[in-house]
Parts: structure tokens; sequence; C-alpha cells
């Protein structure tokens, strides 16, 4: 159930709306024509969320708000796409001398930003990070580092879609094509992890409400509708296998095989 209400009284021009989904319920309030901030609730039974929300409604519409003609687009969709959060990535590291600089950067500039847009980057975030969840990768992975449990894959996944938008297409594609972004590395003696980078949205929703990860997960959920779970991939490769490896990935083996990155 979603109900939108409006106020405008002459000197205030503002939209209410609540929606109602099982146990919780989404209020999204602010000016017309902006995204609004966003509130999310949980009861213990659906009757409790919906009798609040009614309760909620009737109090609203005692100070004066009316419901929206469903014609007029009183909410502004948040501004954030893709497009916005691969070129958010690419401006960050311009923001910085190193990676941790850039990624305090990219959390006070989306703190700063609506409730919403900051959900919509994890978003859009996890969706192109899940596409890197493959098999091939996770051997190059293990080739490129000697070894890679759960945790360093995520990590090294994370430190890829870093690099933008065509190399972590390009790279997911055909694992071989990270030969030439390791370089830097190489010199530095540093390994392909970025673990930080998983954490950018919750740290910036905490920086700008004050509230902590479960909250955050709840709205997160609630506005998106993803669960962020990931199914288990059948790997085609045997750790133990050096000779199937070698043959799945003759250059990053000639590379990495017997002198990986750690």
């Amino acid at each position: 159930m979603v109900t939108m209400l409006i106020f405008n009284d002459g000197n205030s021009n503002k939209f209410w709306e609540i929606k109602v989904a099982g146990k919780s319920h989404t209020v999204t309030y602010g000016k017309v024509g902006t995204v609004g901030a966003v509130k999310v609730k949980t009861f213990e039974s659906e009757e409790a969320c919906q009798k609040d929300a009614d309760k909620l409604i009737r109090s609203k519409m005692k100070k004066g708000y009316v419901m929206a003609n469903p014609s007029e687009q009183v909410m502004k969709e948040s501004k954030m796409t893709d497009l916005e959060f691969w070129e958010l990535l690419k401006i960050s590291k311009q923001k910085g001398e190193n990676e941790e600089e850039q990624l305090e950067w990219l959390i006070n500039h989306l703190s700063k930003r609506p409730v919403k847009e900051i959900v919509m980057f994890d978003y859009y975030f996890n969706q192109n990070y899940l596409k890197s969840y493959t098999s091939d990768l996770w051997a190059a992975a293990y080739i490129i580092m000697g070894g890679a449990s759960d945790d360093t894959f995520d990590y090294f996944r994370a430190w890829l879609l870093y690099q933008g938008k065509e190399t972590y297409e390009t790279v997911i594609l055909d694992p071989e094509k990270i030969i030439p972004h390791l370089k830097v590395l190489e010199d530095e003696e540093d390994i392909p992890e970025l673990e930080d980078l998983l954490s950018v949205a919750s740290i910036a929703y905490e920086e700008k409400t004050g509230l902590e990860y479960d909250d955050y997960y709840d709205l997160y959920e609630k506005l998106t509708g993803d669960q962020n779970i990931v199914s288990e991939i059948e790997l085609d490769w045997d750790e133990e296998d050096e000779v199937g490896l070698k043959k799945k990935f003759p250059a990053l083996w000639v590379r990495y095989g017997e002198n990986p990155l750690e």
C-alpha cells in the first residue's frame, strides 16, 4: 500500500509518502520536487505495521495534508544512475594521492547527498560487483596472489571494480587482460585488494544520519528490493592442479605462477 500526501499553505509545499510492505513501512518526506528524506520502521506483525501507518496518515491529514493528485510528479526520482556511479568512482581517483584519501573523499561526497542517492550508489555497486563473481576470475586471482580465500577474492573484485568500467568489464571477459593494470602494484610490492570500497555507502549513511549498519541494511533492502544474496559458484578448476591452471591462464601463470603478488 502506498499513500502520497501533500501540504501547501502558501508558505510550505511539502509531500509525505508512506509505503507499507509486510511488517515494515517506509516514509519519504520533504519539499515537493526533491527526492526527500527516508525513514524505515519495522514491527512485530503486519497488523501492527498497518495500524501504525493508518495512525500516521490520520495525523498528517489532521495537520492539513491532502491526497496528492496521481498525475502530478510530486517527488523527484534519485538522479543516481549506473552512469553516475561509474563517474563518481572515476572522479574519486582524482581526489587524493592514494586509495585511502580517494575513498575518504567519496564517503564525504556521498554523505552530503540525499539518503536515497547513497542507497542507489550502493545498489549499482552491488549489481556491477556481482558480475565479477565468476570461476575464471577467481582462478586468475588465485594465480596472481598465490591463493585466494573467499574474503581475498571479494577484496580483489572490489579493487578491480575501482579500476573503472571499461577495465572491469574487459577483465571479467578475459582475466589475462588484467596484467597491464598490475604493473603499478608490482613496482610498489602491493596486492590487488580494496576491502574499504565495500563499505563506502554504509559509512556515508552513518556519517549523514548517525545511524548504524543494521539500520542502513534494512533501508537498503526496503528501497531497492535487493537482498544482496550471492549464490555459490562451482569452480571449474582445482587449486592443486598446477598443470590445469597453467593451461587455463598461461600468460598469468608465466608472470605470477612462481612469483605471486603478496
